[in-house]
């Protein structure tokens, strides 16, 4: 093992950016509000790189102000950049805070962009006998690469790689890696705007290089090119050789390399841990503690010059070696530990006063629900044996009206025994007066609903308080627990073990530790309960929590405990029919293709598609510089080229096959025969529900197949029919009320076929002489301004040129001006506000409404609009869905209601109640909520859901 001593420059904003960009799609927000996405990235790279390496000195290198010398030279450079990120900017702060905290050296300097920081420290460490490893994805930095400095790559899916002399010739086909200058100033840098030569890509920069060298022999040699590329070069002779000057990273920036300085040290484990407290980073604590402990330090070692280096853990970060290796020659001060544990790390049952006690059979039981009966509003938690409430057994119940107290009742394994004792705490659930409290009630109204106990009186869920304060935020309660209590429940891993074979069951934990778990739970979400009542009636949503979500989780509950029947002989004929159709395509596109493939590697149709068949002049590439075949490039080019169309037939019948006609019925419940979907309440910020295991919302109806799987959901039995209603252009209905656009209301008040009346409007001719291709026009219009689309995007899903669709958009805007009037007034509230909202006041925060991020925030804009459309029909269909549940419950009908689907509803019709049925469902989703426009509603029956839909 070397004893060379070795630097790590990291390359800050890179990183920063990297991670803000990873959790994009699902970013991070505390209980602040506040996007720390940025920050979380950041440091999990950052603690990543000093668990694997053990650096002997390390430093974070930043911009500022961006390079005044190659400004000076050209105008434009990084001229074309979007504005920072607002999640970006007000991160920056923050992790200045965590890094000087640590006790890292922060490197910047005014004018100098971090690469020329990074290149002259890392020249200057070389001189000193450093190996330096510069901590980047940008590949400018491989004309940095020496004997002893190299390149330290984070890779996508994790891991990284060290790029040493080999490995960037190879990467860039060079013999020197000081002629990656001349290959980025050849083919410029369309992200720093740097313009290069040219007609000059990839390729013919490596070959220019192989040939020549260098940027100054080829100009120097260009008659020995030919034609155009000729002319170009010697044309632009200047500006390859400015671009070669802006692409040389800088080594004479005035910083100075003092090891002492870049020494890593002991950081400030309380200041650290206090601002992620802040953050509320309850992981990242405790990855920063593991980093910094005295056991999870290693010697160490070379770093790999291999990809696939194996990651170790911090368990597995001890000393092989005798004695206990430090990385700072000596433990974390005692003093500082005593610190971190008694101020800064969270509360939990082991540091927390709290009186917990199991309720012994007999008399005390007895004494017990005496006392029960007295309290006005209780919180309780069921523990059952497993997590389907269908199949699940209650092993316990936990109560708790008092913080820092609570009772445990544990259950018998024999059925007679638990059900006499669930029938001494039937007065209790069934009492109207007393007010039960819960986290995701819904689960414990299923598993009581086994044992013949209907839960009576008002409910209080935190869940769904907490999803209504915070939706965009996670729910769970060890989450809420940590974020709004500082206190860390025991995690339910610690009771019955990991997911696997080993995994106990509830049952076999002791009594004690079974009190200890369920009573705590009982009591955090007692304690969650009373911090939320607030902030509901400071959020203004306390009406919509008592009126819409906590009712709507009985009938969801109630849904789910019904299920479906679902035709399995006619999905096993279905399948057969597929596994012939998906051959059939296979063996078409082997045709077509000339060739045979594997259809579902996106690595070999890149291949077939754009190398072997030439399909595109320049397809696109990921950034690993695979072709990619995603379903946006393919429905892109489907219209060209028929082999694509094939490809898009192939998958979404394959996927259909798998997700649906092979998987449902194996979800059906064998205890009821049928299956039962799971419907959340908590997930979508819209409002809108979710369905899981089985996601029967997102069954395929665009296509003939995906229509057919709709067959295999039936009625019960012989005497019950399906029937289906569905609200017809809900969302149209609702922008038009909102907009106060009258040309739209009169036309669904007059019953006209809205896409009709719009053509109309949009292409001046008379109602009657609407052509089929202009109602389909207009239609994508309608449906599509909701969703802010573009004239590119219109186009797309259409036959009409760029121009045409940014014309009809423009037109339809002129023919409904209210409509965009009523558009720009939804940005400009939530801009003021940073929120918007539905016709109930659920709320949509919209924290990027006012990002410099044009793409950021043209996101914000399009949900400033849509949220409220959106929200608005979820919003009516859950009153329609509670209002038809109670006529249903309280005339006690056998109808039930079973599904639903975005703007639809499904119910197990009685035959002999059928005409009634018909027009309660119409009459009651109609009429759910009021409006300028009326409600539509379509009512249809059949012998399965495709013929009733």
């Amino acid at each position: 093992m070397s004893d060379q001593k070795r630097l790590f420059l990291v390359d800050a904003y890179a990183l920063i950016f990297r991670g803000y960009y990873a959790f994009i799609k699902n970013p991070r927000i505390n209980s602040k509000g506040e996007d720390t996405s940025a920050i979380m990235g950041f440091m999990n790279s950052l603690l990543d790189v000093i668990k694997r390496e053990r650096p002997d000195h390390l430093a974070v290198c930043f911009d500022k102000g961006g390079s005044a010398d190659r400004v000076e030279m050209f105008e434009a450079y990084k001229a074309n950049r979007d504005a920072t990120p607002d999640g970006i900017k007000t991160a920056i702060p923050y992790i200045y805070e965590i890094l000087k905290a640590m006790h890292i050296p922060i490197m910047v300097k005014e004018g100098y962009e971090a690469d020329d920081v990074i290149g002259t420290l890392a020249k200057k460490a070389e001189k000193e006998g450093y190996k330096t490893f510069m901590v980047t994805p940008d590949k400018d930095f491989a004309q940095l690469v020496s004997e002893n400095i190299f390149m330290y790559r984070p890779m996508f899916g994790g891991g990284y790689e060290t790029w040493g002399i080999p490995e960037v010739q190879k990467k860039f086909e060079v013999t020197d890696p000081l002629q990656v200058i001349d290959f980025l100033g050849m083919m410029g840098d369309a992200s720093d705007n740097i313009p290069g030569l040219p007609g000059v890509g990839e390729k013919t920069a490596k070959k220019f290089l192989a040939a020549y060298g260098s940027m100054e022999n080829l100009l120097a040699n260009t008659h020995e090119l030919k034609g155009k590329m000729k002319e170009k070069i010697e044309a632009n002779g200047e500006l390859g050789l400015l671009s070669k000057k802006l692409a040389t990273i800088m080594l004479d920036v005035p910083v100075d390399f003092n090891e002492k300085d870049f020494e890593m040290s002991e950081p400030d484990i309380p200041k650290v841990t206090e601002i992620f407290q802040d953050l509320e980073f309850r992981r990242l604590i405790d990855n920063f503690l593991k980093t910094f402990s005295a056991e999870a330090i290693a010697p160490k070692t070379e770093t790999s010059q291999k990809q696939d280096a194996p990651k170790t853990t911090p368990k597995e970060e001890k000393s092989a070696g005798e004695g206990q290796f430090s990385l700072f020659g000596a433990a974390p001060s005692d003093s500082a530990q005593t610190e971190t544990t008694s101020e800064y790390t969270r509360k939990t049952i082991e540091t927390t006063s709290h009186f917990y006690q199991s309720v012994a059979p007999g008399m005390a039981t007895t004494l017990f629900v005496k006392n029960l009966l007295n309290q006005t509003s209780v919180c309780f938690d069921t523990e059952t044996t497993g997590l389907n409430p269908l199949t699940a057994e209650l092993v316990g119940i936990a109560f708790s009206w008092e913080t820092g107290k609570g009772f445990y009742i544990p259950f018998p394994q024999e059925k007679e025994d638990a059900q006499n004792l669930i029938e001494l705490l039937r007065p209790f659930f069934e009492n109207e007066q007393i007010e039960k409290i819960g986290q995701n009630l819904k689960y414990d109204i299923k598993v009581l609903a086994k044992y013949n106990v209907d839960v009576k009186g008002k409910l209080f869920d935190t869940m769904l308080a907490h999803y209504l304060i915070n939706p965009d935020m996670r729910h769970n309660m060890d989450v809420l627990a940590e974020t709004y209590l500082n206190y860390t429940p025991v995690s339910i891993t610690e009771l019955i073990g990991k997911k696997g074979k080993n995994q106990l069951s509830m049952r076999d934990v002791p009594i004690e530790e079974q009190t200890e778990y369920a009573v705590e739970d009982a009591d955090i979400t007692l304690q969650l309960k009373e911090h939320f009542e607030k902030e509901l009636g400071e959020a203004n949503t306390q009406k919509l929590f008592d009126d819409i979500e906590v009712p709507l989780l009985r009938v969801l509950a109630a849904m789910e405990l019904e299920g479906i029947n679902l035709d399995k002989d006619f999905l096993n004929s279905l399948s057969k029919d597929l596994t012939k159709d998906i051959s059939n395509l296979k063996q078409e596109i082997y045709a077509a293709a000339g060739q045979e493939f594997n259809i579902a590697s996106p690595k070999q149709l890149g291949i077939v598609l754009f190398e072997n068949m030439k399909l595109v002049d320049k397809p696109k590439k990921t950034k690993t510089g695979q072709y990619k075949t995603g379903e946006d490039i393919l429905s892109y080019l489907a219209k060209d080229h028929e082999i694509i169309q094939k490809v898009l037939d192939y998958r979404g019948l394959a996927k259909l096959k798998s997700t649906y006609v092979d998987a449902l019925p194996l979800q059906v419940e064998p205890s009821t025969g049928r299956v039962h979907t799971d419907y959340m309440q908590t997930v979508a910020a819209t409002g809108r529900l979710s369905s899981n295991n089985p996601n029967l919302q997102n069954i395929p109806i665009r296509t003939e197949r995906g229509r057919q799987v709709r067959k295999a959901f039936v009625p019960r039995d012989e005497n019950y029919t399906l029937l289906a209603a569905d609200y017809s252009q809900i969302e149209l209905r609702i922008i038009a009320a909102l907009s106060k656009e009258e040309t739209m209301i009169e036309a669904f008040k007059n019953g006209e076929d809205i896409h009709a009346s719009t053509a109309s409007k949009v292409f001046g001719v008379p109602l009657e002489e609407v052509t089929r291709e202009q109602r389909s026009n207009a239609k994508t219009v309608n449906f599509g301004i909701i969703y802010g689309v573009s004239a590119f995007g219109l186009s797309n899903q259409t036959d009409l040129s760029r121009g045409e669709a940014k014309e009809l958009i423009d037109t339809y805007y002129e023919n409904y001006p209210k409509l965009r009037a009523y558009m720009s007034e939804q940005v400009d509230f939530a801009r003021d506000h940073g929120y918007v909202q539905t016709v109930l006041g659920r709320r949509r925060y919209l924290k990027d409404i006012n990002s410099r991020n044009a793409v950021v925030r043209g996101a914000a804009e399009r949900n400033a609009v849509n949220a409220p459309i959106q929200g608005s029909a979820a919003d009516i269909i859950k009153i329609a869905m509670i209002n038809i549940y109670n006529k249903l419950s309280h005339g006690n009908f056998k109808t039930k209601m079973l599904l639903q689907v975005h703007d639809e509803l499904v119910f197990d019709v009685y035959k002999p109640e059928l005409e009634d049925m018909k027009t309660l469902i119409k009459t009651e989703m109609e009429n759910a909520f009021v409006m300028d426009v009326p409600l539509d509603v379509e009512v249809d029956t059949g012998l399965n859901w495709l013929e009733a839909h």
